[in-house]
C-alpha cells in the first residue's frame, strides 16, 4: 500500500501577501488594466505571495516544479475564484487546480518575465519594426524548458486586453495581459498550449465598454470561414528546396526579362469530384499546368484570410494568414516551394488599400479609430464600404510593411501586385467635393499614401532582392515604376490599365468600323515607355456583366475565335510583360463565376482547344525570342513599320534585341480579308521566317501563310532598306524573325 502523501494545510494569508481589496474586484470583474501586478508570485515580508484567479477550481496548490512535491494550498480569499497563500523560497513552481474530479496542472502565465525585448518594443513605438510577423501575434516557444505560446497584439488605447479561447473557457477574466507601455503593445505567455489552439482578444475600450472579440491582426492562421477565430500556426519555417529558383530569381524579375503571368482564383480553377481545391490538388494540376502552357508567374488573387468569399479576396482581415479555405499555411508553403521547383514564379494580389468592417477584424480596433481614419472623408471607401488604413500612422505603415515581408520572407513569394494604388494616392478617389479633406498643401495628393509606398520600395528592395512590387494604378500618376530617389513610388511594373481598355474596345468593334478606331490601337505606343508596364487582360473584364474574352469578339464563330488569336498576338508582341485570368486561354464562352469552376469541357472542342495551343506557343516564342522582350523598356526598340493604313485595319512594328539579337517583324491583319502580296518594309534582306502565325490550322485558323519564310528584297520601303511580300491571313497577327 502507498503512503498517504502529505499535503500542507490551506495557507494562512497574511495581509502583506494579499493586494488591495479593490484590485481582486477588478481582476475578478475584468477590469484591471494591470493583471501582472496582482497575479502570480510577489516578494512580500515573509516569504513570496502567490495569487491566480481561477474561477472553476474548488482548490489549488502550489507543487514543486522539479519535484512535483506540494509546497503549499492556497486559500480562495474571494468566491468567485480568487486565490492567494505564501511560500518559503522562490523556486520555480506549478499550480494543481482541481476543477471537480478533475486535477490538471501547468505552470502560472504570471510567473513569466515579459516575453518582447527592448528593442522590440522601442521599433514597435516608433513603427520602423518590420518584422511583426515574428513578433506581434502568437508564436510557439519555450521559456525555461516549457513549451507554450506566446502572445502580442497592438491595442494602445484598450483598458484591458485578454487572449480567450476553449482553454479558458472564453474568459477574459482568466488570461488578462501585460501592456508595455511606450509600444502600446500587451504580452502574456500561456504555458503548454499547442498549436492549432483557437484564440481571440477580448478587449475593454476607452470607455470601459466591452468589444465584440477581435481575432488577431497579425495571426499566421484562421479558422476557415463563417467562423473568425484566429489559429495557433505552426511557425517553424518551411524547409525549402527552391535554392536554384531564388538564386537566380532578380534575373527572372528584371526588366529584360520575358515576364508571362497566369492570373488565377484559385478556389475557382478547378473542382475535382465537385468540391473547391486545397493548395494540393493545386499543386497537382495547376502547377504543371502553368508550367506547360508557358507562364513564368502564376498570379493568385488575394489568399489573405477574408470574411466574405464574394470579395474574391480583396476585403482581407488576415494579413498574415493564408486562407483556411485552401489548407494550412504549411501547405501553402509547399505550394509556393513547388512552384519554384517548376519553374514558375509567384504573384499574390495584395491590399494595403482599404479594409472590411467586421466587428471581429481592425475596425475600431481597441475602440478607437486605430488602423483606419476617425474621420470617414479620410477613412471610408463609399464603392466598397470598407474602411481606409491611416498611413500617417507609424504603426499601421509598420503593420502593412510588415506584412507585405512576411508573404515575401517566410512564404518566398516572388512579387506583390498591390491593388487599388489609384484608391490610394488620391484623396478625392470616387468622391464628391465636400466628402473630402485636401493635404497639408490644399492638393488632392495623399502624401502618407506616397511616403508608405516609397518606403515599402526601399525596404523590399533592400531585404528581398529580386522580388517585385507591381500596381493596379489606373491614372496617370507619374513616376509610378520610377526609383523614390528619384521621387517615383518605386513599383517595378505598373499594369497598363489604358492599353487593355482602348485595345479592347477596338476588338469589339466590328472589323468593318475599326478603320475609324485604328487610334485605338496606336496610341499605346505613345507612352508604352514611359513607366515598366504589364500588359493585364485580369479578372475585372470577365465579371459584372462583361462577359467573356471571347464573348467581347463580333462576327460568327469562326471570326470570334481569329478575332481572340490575333489579339492574343498583338499582345504578346507588344512591349510589356502579358498577364492573363484564367479561362482565357481556353477561350471560355462565360462569364468567371467564383463559386464554379472553369469549363474545362469546351477543350473537347478542336476550336477551344486551338486557342490554348496558341496561347502556350506564344509563351514559348515570347521566351525564346529575345527581341519580344530584351528591350522591353526601350522606346529605341520598338519602330513602327506600317502604322496608317486604316483603310484595311493592317498594323506592322519591329522590335528590336541586343546586338546580335534577330529582330522580329510583327503584321495584325484586323479585317476577315486576306491580303496577298501586302508588302512591308525590313531592315535587312535576306530571309524571313514565319514563328508563328495565329491562323494556323492546329489553331482553328483557315492556315493561310508564307509557307514557314520569306525572302526580303533590295526594295527600300518604309524607310527602310529592304521589305518583304506577304500573304496576310484574315483577322491574324504573324511574327517573323530575320535570319
Amino acid at each position: 500500500m502507498n503512503a498517504p502523501v502529505s499535503v500542507p494545510p490551506e495557507t494562512l494569508v497574511p495581509a502583506a501577501a494579499l493586494p488591495d481589496p479593490g484590485a481582486i474586484d477588478a481582476i475578478v470583474d475584468g477590469r484591471h488594466g494591470d493583471p501582472f501586478a496582482v497575479l502570480g508570485p510577489h516578494p512580500v515580508t515573509g516569504g513570496v505571495a502567490v495569487r491566480c484567479f481561477a474561477p472553476e477550481a474548488t482548490s489549488v496548490s502550489v507543487i514543486d516544479a522539479a519535484t512535483g512535491a506540494v509546497r503549499a494550498r492556497l486559500k480562495q480569499v474571494h468566491p468567485a475564484g480568487f486565490f492567494a497563500g505564501l511560500l518559503e523560497g522562490d523556486a520555480p513552481y506549478r499550480l494543481r487546480l482541481t476543477v471537480g474530479e478533475i486535477v490538471r496542472e501547468t505552470e502560472d502565465p504570471y510567473a513569466f518575465p515579459p516575453v518582447l525585448g527592448d528593442l522590440d518594443v522601442h521599433l514597435l513605438a516608433e513603427g520602423r519594426h518590420h518584422d511583426l510577423g515574428r513578433t506581434l501575434g502568437a508564436h510557439t516557444m519555450t521559456i525555461g524548458g516549457v513549451p507554450g505560446v506566446r502572445f502580442a497584439v497592438w491595442a494602445p488605447n484598450a483598458r484591458r486586453v485578454s487572449v480567450v479561447g476553449p482553454f479558458n473557457r472564453w474568459d477574459g477574466r482568466r488570461h488578462p495581459m501585460r501592456l508595455r507601455f511606450g509600444a502600446g503593445v500587451w504580452e502574456i505567455f500561456i504555458p503548454r498550449l499547442p498549436v492549432g489552439t483557437l484564440y481571440k482578444y477580448e478587449i475593454v475600450a476607452p470607455d470601459g465598454g466591452l468589444l465584440p472579440l477581435k481575432a488577431d491582426p497579425v495571426a499566421w492562421a484562421a479558422e476557415a470561414p463563417p467562423a473568425t477565430a484566429s489559429v495557433v500556426a505552426d511557425t517553424t519555417p518551411w524547409r525549402w528546396r527552391d535554392e536554384a529558383w531564388m538564386a537566380d530569381r532578380a534575373a527572372r524579375s528584371a526588366p529584360d526579362a520575358p515576364i508571362s503571368v497566369y492570373e488565377v482564383h484559385a478556389q475557382s480553377w478547378l473542382h475535382p469530384d465537385g468540391a473547391a481545391p486545397d493548395w494540393d490538388v493545386l499543386i497537382d494540376r495547376l502547377v504543371p499546368y502553368a508550367a506547360q502552357m508557358g507562364f513564368t508567374h502564376i498570379e493568385l488573387l488575394p489568399i489573405m484570410e477574408h470574411p466574405f468569399g464574394g470579395s474574391w479576396g480583396y476585403q482581407p482581415l488576415g494579413q498574415f494568414a493564408p486562407t483556411a479555405r485552401l489548407g494550412k499555411p504549411e501547405q501553402f508553403a509547399r505550394f509556393v516551394d513547388a512552384c519554384h521547383q517548376a519553374g514558375v514564379g509567384v504573384i499574390l494580389d495584395w491590399v494595403p488599400a482599404h479594409f472590411p468592417t467586421d466587428a471581429h477584424g481592425l475596425a475600431h480596433f481597441d475602440g478607437t479609430a486605430l488602423y483606419e481614419h476617425a474621420d470617414p472623408r479620410e477613412g471610408f471607401h463609399y464603392d466598397w464600404n470598407t474602411l481606409i488604413y491611416n498611413l500617417g500612422r507609424n504603426e499601421v505603415r509598420g503593420f502593412l510593411i510588415g506584412s507585405a515581408l512576411h508573404w515575401l520572407e517566410h512564404y518566398h513569394v516572388d512579387a506583390l501586385r498591390v491593388d487599388a494604388v489609384a484608391s490610394m494616392l488620391y484623396r478625392d478617389y470616387s468622391r464628391k467635393a465636400g466628402e473630402w479633406i485636401p493635404n497639408k498643401y490644399g492638393g488632392r495628393e495623399n502624401l502618407e499614401s506616397v511616403a508608405f509606398l516609397q518606403d515599402l520600395s526601399d525596404v523590399v528592395n533592400a531585404r528581398c532582392p529580386g522580388a517585385m512590387l507591381i500596381a493596379e494604378e489606373s491614372t496617370a500618376w507619374p513616376g509610378v515604376t520610377r526609383s523614390p530617389r528619384d521621387g517615383g513610388l518605386g513599383f517595378h511594373y505598373k499594369w497598363n490599365m489604358g492599353w487593355m481598355h482602348d485595345t479592347l474596345h477596338y476588338m469589339q468593334e466590328e472589323p468593318i468600323n475599326r478603320r475609324w478606331h485604328h487610334d485605338s490601337i496606336t496610341f499605346g505606343l505613345v507612352y508604352a515607355f514611359s513607366e515598366r508596364f504589364m500588359l493585364p487582360l485580369s479578372h475585372d473584364e470577365v465579371v459584372y456583366g462583361k462577359g467573356s474574352l471571347i464573348g467581347k469578339m463580333p462576327g460568327d464563330a469562326w471570326q470570334r475565335f481569329a478575332n481572340l488569336r490575333a489579339y492574343f498576338g498583338f499582345m504578346w508582341t507588344h512591349p510589356g510583360k502579358k498577364l492573363l485570368f484564367m479561362g482565357g486561354e481556353i477561350a471560355q464562352t462565360r462569364e468567371w463565376d467564383h463559386d464554379g469552376q472553369i469549363d474545362w469541357h469546351l477543350l473537347d472542342d478542336p476550336a477551344h482547344a486551338g486557342v490554348q495551343r496558341l496561347v502556350r506557343d506564344l509563351n514559348h516564342v515570347y521566351r525564346q525570342t529575345p527581341a519580344l522582350h530584351t528591350r522591353d523598356a526601350d522606346d529605341a526598340a520598338f519602330r513602327w513599320v506600317v502604322l496608317d493604313d486604316r483603310e484595311q485595319s493592317v498594323f506592322a512594328y519591329l522590335r528590336d534585341g541586343r546586338a546580335g539579337e534577330a529582330p522580329v517583324l510583327v503584321v495584325f491583319n484586323a479585317t476577315p480579308v486576306p491580303r496577298p502580296g501586302y508588302r512591308v518594309g525590313v531592315p535587312a534582306a535576306g530571309v524571313w521566317h514565319e514563328i508563328l502565325n495565329t491562323d494556323a490550322a492546329i489553331y482553328g485558323g483557315s492556315n493561310l501563310g508564307n509557307a514557314g519564310a520569306v525572302t526580303a528584297e533590295d526594295a527600300p520601303l518604309h524607310g527602310l532598306p529592304a521589305s518583304v511580300s506577304l500573304l496576310l491571313p484574315p483577322l491574324a497577327t504573324v511574327i517573323l524573325r530575320h535570319g
